[in-house]
């Protein structure tokens, strides 16, 4: 299937406008904190949400809103995660009702998020006046100011789509995301709005969502801390007037396939974006006794805060990534393991049958001084094969965090 990459993040499929405002939750004079999304007609709709057991008052509101698959509208502030406040849902809803009530749908259609501070009350009287200026603003180039409006520690704006073929229609898929800190599945990792013209019901849109996150979103890490508000959305309008998506079969695969190709350019994304990084870090892991296996090691080797620093000393520390493997779960053997690191610079082996090689010092630090590196894992001991995505661990990273409320 050919894929083409286009301008207008969320708003690239037809029927979609979208904006981003500054409210006054966050503490900037200059931010933006309040990002709408919002479909000309109803749209069948999905969500995953993290496994954290302490989550988000939005968490709580969205999966009731989306119980009947449908949604139209999306509401996120940043600067305030609506998180262990007493009030909470009652504020979530509250935000919803405001988005139902500018924009003429249901509250039930409304899919709302919040992210930012855990623990501090919302004052949700700023968002609901920042909603009656923004809803009558939102438009088709919208999209850009609605990714902006729902960072936080990001550094990097986070949107794509891309368009394709679909039973004789041209279809899009568009997509913005917030994820810089406490990224580790499960899920998702982080906030992420998906949007797309195609025409599918809601419970195949759910299967090819749930499909794709397991290998792009639930395959990052930047600080092995799971948020307390992680979402991942797709509202689905079906304006591109393909044939109904409504069993498994080719056109479903066709459809997953492009939906997987933007979540995980979204994850690579929210990776090289952790915070503090330097350095992409991508783990490539094949020969394992199955997929599974592939999956956890490539996942132990991202997380590992040794490895990550070893990255950012641009220390060919290959005993690290061998002791990562070593505990993961799972039944294979560590005799048959190779290691090579890989970036723009070149290629080299540091580990071959579970054992060291002679390799040169200067040209693996030349290897790992480049901003994306590949650590490639053959287990040779089967078919299993997964890739997962990270970054360094920098000085950065503490200073960041340590005074992030405060």
């Amino acid at each position: 299937m050919s894929l083409t990459y286009v301008e207008g993040g969320v708003c690239a499929p037809l029927g979609f406008v979208a904006g981003g405002t500054r409210c006054g939750i966050r503490r900037s004079h200059t931010k933006k904190d309040l990002a709408i999304i919002a479909s000309e007609v109803p749209c069948a709709a999905a969500a995953v949400y993290t496994q954290n057991k302490v989550f988000g008052a939005p968490i709580t509101v969205t999966r009731r809103n989306l119980s009947d698959g449908r949604a139209q509208a999306v509401i996120c502030n940043s600067g305030n995660a609506n998180t262990c406040n007493a009030d909470g849902v009652e504020k979530a809803e509250r935000m919803c009702n405001a988005v139902a009530a500018a924009l003429g749908i249901a509250p039930s259609d409304v899919i709302v998020a919040s992210t930012g501070v855990i623990g501090q009350p919302l004052n949700v009287e700023l968002i609901e006046a920042g909603v009656v200026t923004l809803a009558p603003a939102l438009s088709v180039e919208g999209a850009h100011d609605a990714a902006l409006a729902i960072m936080t520690t990001d550094t990097r704006v986070k949107e794509q789509a891309v368009r394709f073929e679909l039973s004789g229609a041209t279809v899009t898929i568009g997509a913005m995301a917030k994820g810089s800190g406490m990224i580790h599945p499960n899920m998702a990792t982080m906030l992420g709005f998906i949007t797309t013209d195609a025409a599918i019901t809601p419970a195949m849109l759910d299967k090819a969502l749930r499909a794709v996150v397991a290998d792009s979103y639930n395959m990052i890490s930047v600080d092995g801390d799971t948020s307390t508000n992680d979402m991942v959305s797709i509202m689905a309008n079906g304006m591109a007037d393909n044939a109904l998506i409504d069993s498994e079969g080719p056109a479903l695969d066709a459809f997953t396939a492009a939906l997987r190709t933007i979540a995980v350019e979204q994850a690579r994304l929210i990776a090289r974006d952790g915070e503090g990084a330097t350095r992409l870090l991508e783990c490539n892991v094949t020969g394992a006794p199955d997929t599974p296996t592939a999956k956890r090691v490539a996942m132990s080797v991202i997380s590992s805060s040794l490895v990550k620093a070893a990255m950012f000393g641009a220390d060919a520390n290959w005993g690290r990534i061998l002791c990562a493997i070593g505990y993961t779960e799972g039944s294979f053997k560590i005799d048959t393991i190779d290691v090579h690191l890989e970036s723009a610079a070149g290629r080299i082996q540091v580990c071959a049958d579970g054992a060291g090689v002679s390799f040169s010092e200067e040209t693996a630090k030349s290897v790992l001084q480049q901003e994306e590196i590949h650590i490639d894992i053959d287990m040779r001991q089967g078919s299993g094969a997964a890739t997962a995505w990270g970054c360094d661990l920098t000085y950065d990273y503490v200073k960041i965090n340590g005074d992030y409320r405060t």
